[in-house]
């Protein structure tokens, strides 16, 4: 928990970055992440592009570029929170999570997907598909489309907005930029290349480190806002089966709680993959992309409330 702040000052907080997200969405110039995403790209080029014989060397290189990028913008907001009155120390902590949070942007990119498909322009919802994940969508069917679609929605829901609340919840305006910050750089860094494998080795880890905990508890939120029996019985059964070991919980759980199923086919960089089935159910249509953004909004809305129950409840008994 935040220190010196009450359950009722950090229920405050998120309630601030959150409608910050909701009002603003995501910053279309000066984003903070634009900026980190470049310093990566320098650092990424020095260290990547010099001579080191072995994985080993490749991973520690990686590592040593992960702590340069992440540990001066988190140090600095540390400073910043420590160091400031309480009052612009609540700034940076509302605005560290504003900027960590991609709830509203969520709904931007996965919702025109359903509009697309429900208006039965499949190129054009091809075309929004392939802003939102990394698989080839070129010749997808419609089917294909609003699979990929509810996984964006179901594994970014966890990414973008549950591992980002918790972290905050953990560390403040520090924590959840160190989050945010490590999981941009498993983006830029985590792919299976020949340029990647061995340097953003620990940039995947990390981000899989910390995304554990917030992963399971978003499977669990899904599990519980859904078909609870099969959301559990494939977070159970399937999970392991899945690469990732923190996306396979968030869309079993998903998938079952839809009574969806999830993963098969996909096409990536020119080549097919048969991926493990997920879920229990018939294959997703335009409407369950709707139902998939609605699962995870109500999922910030439960987190919510057991957090104001709790505050209440510390308010109550004294120690807050």
């Amino acid at each position: 928990m935040l220190a010196g702040l009450t359950l009722t000052e950090v229920f405050a907080l998120i309630c601030a970055g959150i409608a910050l997200d909701a009002v603003l969405g995501e910053p279309r110039c000066l984003h903070p992440l634009v900026g980190f995403g470049r310093l990566a790209d320098r650092i990424e080029a020095w260290l990547n592009g010099a001579p080191a014989d072995g994985a080993l060397n490749h991973r520690l290189l990686g590592a040593l570029a992960l702590v340069l990028a992440v540990s001066a913008p988190v140090l600095a907001v540390a400073v910043a929170v420590a160091h400031t009155p309480a009052w612009a120390a609540a700034l940076v902590h509302a605005a560290a999570l504003y900027f960590a949070l991609g709830a509203k942007s969520l709904w931007e990119h996965v919702h025109p997907v359903m509009g697309a498909l429900a208006a039965t322009d499949l190129e054009y919802a091809r075309s929004l598909g392939a802003r939102i994940v990394t698989r080839d969508l070129r010749e997808a069917s419609e089917t294909d489309v609003a699979r990929a679609a509810v996984e964006s929605a179901l594994e970014n829901g966890n990414d973008a907005v549950f591992a980002a609340l918790f972290w905050f919840v953990i560390g403040g305006a520090p924590g959840v930029i160190a989050y945010r910050l490590v999981n941009t750089l498993d983006a830029m860094w985590g792919y299976k290349t020949p340029r990647y494998l061995q340097f953003g080795w620990a940039a995947a880890r990390l981000d899989d480190a910390m995304n554990y905990v917030p992963a399971r508890l978003t499977a669990l939120t899904y599990a519980l806002l859904g078909d609870t029996r099969a959301g559990l019985a494939c977070w159970r059964v399937q999970a392991q089966a899945w690469e990732s070991p923190n996306a396979g919980p968030v869309m079993a759980a998903g998938a079952g709680a839809l009574g969806l199923e999830l993963g098969g086919v996909a096409r990536y960089h020119r080549r097919t993959e048969e991926r493990p089935r997920l879920g229990a159910g018939h294959p997703p249509e335009a409407a369950d992309i709707d139902r998939a953004l609605r699962l995870v909004f109500a999922g910030v809305a439960s987190w919510l409330g057991l957090l104001a129950l709790l505050a209440l409840v510390a308010r109550w008994s004294g120690h807050a």
